[in-house]
């Protein structure tokens, strides 16, 4: 198979370096490739989809990639080649991540191949969860808010998303510590797209992703708010795909809005962890 040479021809060159879909910008001229990869140790399932930007008007977001060849490269274990299950989704159901080892995506679609690599980071535990009240605009929104102790001398990078009431997780918001390394950190989950009542369940999820990670969905936010179509962020994927390759330690965190005059600054939630 022509991706294996490649694979090893990229080893040699290489000395450093998903579940979630999101939208793209459709206005190129030319069509192109989209990988969305985020791979985490919530569950040994793992998805990867693979798409192609259509013209901007077309009835469809993307077209599905369906003759694509998959792998993933597990620095300690070997690789894993991944089945296409429909709608451009390639799905590995026993992988287990591991903190510290580095991951190496390959994708061949015809004559192209897209590479990229991530170093799997620890997870940094939070010490307290709760929901806090806010008014924003006139509006009481109910944020999930972690309490933490940021590891000091290493930079860490966090991202955070959201379900309500068993809903579709999207993306919420990331964070650096770049002016709180080493201290007590609190960070606030905003959803401001959903009205929020008695009764109502929040699922976060909290991964602790690398760097290229960071800068894409950071990018994503800051060019990108509350708009259908946003940008294209940079990728961390090679030869011009769109898209993105994350590998992060992750855990899910539930909370119950029980009674509107209790939960507020409350941090008396559940936590639901893998």
């Amino acid at each position: 198979m022509r991706l294996v040479h490649y694979i090893l021809l990229s080893l040699a060159l290489l000395s450093v370096s998903c579940e979630e879909l999101i939208d793209v910008d459709l206005n190129d001229a030319n069509p192109r490739y989209v990988i969305e990869a985020q791979l985490t140790d919530i569950s040994p399932i793992q998805h990867i989809r693979v798409s192609e930007t259509v013209p901007f008007g077309a009835t469809a977001n993307s077209k599905p990639v369906e003759g694509a060849t998959v792998l993933i490269m597990d620095s300690f274990a070997g690789y894993y080649t991944l089945r296409h299950i429909g709608n451009g989704i390639y799905e590995e159901r026993n992988m287990k991540l591991v903190p510290g080892r580095t991951y190496r995506l390959y994708v061949e679609i015809g004559d192209q191949y897209f590479h990229a690599e991530q170093i799997m980071q620890p997870y940094v535990e939070i010490d307290s969860v709760g929901i806090v009240k806010e008014r924003i605009l006139n509006e009481d929104y109910y944020l999930p808010t972690f309490k933490f102790g940021d590891p000091q001398g290493a930079p860490n990078y966090y991202k955070y998303d959201m379900s309500v009431n068993g809903g579709d997780f999207k993306f919420a918001l990331v964070f650096n510590d770049k002016f709180n390394d080493g201290l007590y950190v609190t960070h606030q989950v905003t959803d401001f797209d959903n009205e929020v009542k008695v009764g109502d369940v929040f699922t976060v999820r909290r991964h602790c992703i690398n760097k290229s990670v960071y800068q894409y969905w950071n990018e994503f936010q800051s060019t990108n708010p509350g708009t259908a179509a946003p940008g294209n962020p940079t990728s961390n994927i090679s030869n011009g795909a769109l898209g993105y390759f994350s590998v992060s330690s992750s855990k899910e965190y539930e909370f119950h809005i029980l009674d509107l005059d209790l939960i507020d600054h409350s941090f008396d939630s559940t936590i639901t962890t893998p």
